[in-house]
Formats: structure tokens, C-alpha cells, sequence
């Protein structure tokens, strides 16, 4: 079905592939709507959003203070209308093109919630050792604390029914908001998950990437909790 697809991008300083991951969204036939939600940035990104010509599909919301990519979230999904959302970063690491292959189990009826694998044998850049280690560690545990089979817990590709992210409360304010999301997916009874693989394009850090290994404390910490509270 086209049409159908709601894309929540949360933005923070990202003017140099802002619009152009705008313009590859746009591109697919699938989407609906683009709700770009800026979280204060300070170089240039607010203002370049402001002064494009964008589509008619692109809507533009605007925190006044950074409070993190959860929060830009929160305010993302509350605005969505499609009958499906996804996450889509600012960047250029990700490739929207493989919305199509990833919505196809929700439109079959045979998924309510699918996630994007980077780590499923699809093209990857050669990265940080480090990072990989990290993530195959926080995705182990989901696997131990929720009785899963995940690959890719940390992946920022996560494609929902609307029913079932507007019935999440996303309270994390930061990036522990992609743990906070995979485990209250995983303790909601009946929901059928999907992974699909998808190809990655990391960047470093002179290239623009934000998230560090400080970040892997906060992401621990929201599996433990979220295991055994709501």
C-alpha cells in the first residue's frame, strides 16, 4: 500500500545531511509523512529546516531546549498519522530505501513490530571495534533479560504498527530511549517481531557521530530497569 508510512527523524546539528536524507525519504512511494523534529540545534540546522522548500509531506516541529533523542521522539510519535512509523536518523548511515523490504511483514499481516539488522549480512563500512563490541554485548543481555533472539537491539531502525507506539510511554530522554523502546516491545504480550537485514554506513566522529561508550552505561541501566518495572 503507498502512502502508509510515517517517518519520525529526530535532528540535532546534522546540517550537512539534513536535507539530503529528507529528499531519499521522500523518494519512496510508501511515505506519508516526514515529522522532522529539530532538538535545538546550534549550527545552522534549525534555521536551514526554516528556510527550505520542502515538501508537503514534511512536517517540522522544534524544540526551544536540547533534551535528547528520546524526547525529539516522544514529540515525533505523538504526531504521526500513518498506519505505520519508523525511525529514521539524520545521517546518511542508514538507507530508507530498505523501508520497503522492512514494512512487508507488517503489511502481510505476519508482524506488528520489525526491526532493521545491521548485522544480517547486508553491505557494512568496516567500524569501530569497540562500538560492535558494545552493541553484541547490550544485545546479549536483551537476549538473557527478555528470553529473545535479537541481533541488533541498538539498531535505529525500528518499524512499528501506529497502535503499538502510541501505547508505549517513552520516557527515556536521551539515546537509552532505543532500550527503553526494545524493552517494552519485548514485555508486551502477543506482539510478533521481525528482524530484517539491513545495510549500515557508519560514520566516525569527525564525521559527525555522537553517540560514545558513555552512552553504554545509560542503555544498561534502561535494560535492568525496564525488566522488572514498567
Amino acid at each position: 500500500m503507498k502512502n502508509e508510512l510515517s517517518v519520525v527523524m529526530p535532528v540535532y546539528n546534522e546540517k550537512n545531511t539534513v536535507l539530503k536524507i529528507i529528499e531519499k525519504v521522500l523518494a519512496l512511494d510508501i511515505v506519508k509523512e516526514v515529522i522532522v523534529v529539530d532538538d535545538c540545534s546550534t549550527d545552522g540546522t534549525r534555521e536551514l529546516l526554516k528556510g527550505a522548500r520542502l515538501d508537503g509531506r514534511v512536517k517540522l516541529l522544534f524544540h526551544d531546549i536540547n533534551m535528547g533523542k528520546g524526547a525529539a521522539l516522544r514529540t515525533g510519535f505523538k504526531n504521526i498519522s500513518g498506519r505505520v512509523a519508523v525511525i529514521q536518523d539524520a545521517d546518511l548511515e542508514y538507507d530508507p530505501g530498505e523501508f520497503k523490504e522492512m514494512i512487508r511483514p507488517i503489511q502481510d499481516g505476519m508482524a506488528d513490530v520489525v526491526y532493521g539488522s545491521r548485522f544480517g549480512g547486508k553491505p557494512q563500512r568496516v567500524h569501530l571495534f569497540w562500538h560492535r563490541v558494545g552493541n553484541n554485548f547490550l544485545t546479549f543481555l536483551t537476549n538473557i533479560l527478555y528470553n529473545t533472539t535479537l541481533s541488533d537491539m541498538e539498531t535505529c531502525y525500528k518499524m512499528f504498527r501506529a497502535e503499538v507506539i502510541s501505547g508505549i510511554d517513552i520516557r527515556s530522554n536521551d539515546f537509552s530511549v532505543e532500550p527503553e523502546l526494545t524493552a517494552k516491545i519485548l514485555k508486551s504480550k502477543g506482539l510478533r517481531i521481525y528482524e530484517m537485514p539491513i545495510s549500515y554506513y557508519g560514520r566516525n566522529y569527525t564525521e559527525g557521530k555522537k553517540i560514545n561508550w558513555t552512552h553504554g552505561f545509560g542503555a544498561l541501566w534502561a535494560l535492568l530497569k525496564y525488566r522488572f518495572t514498567d
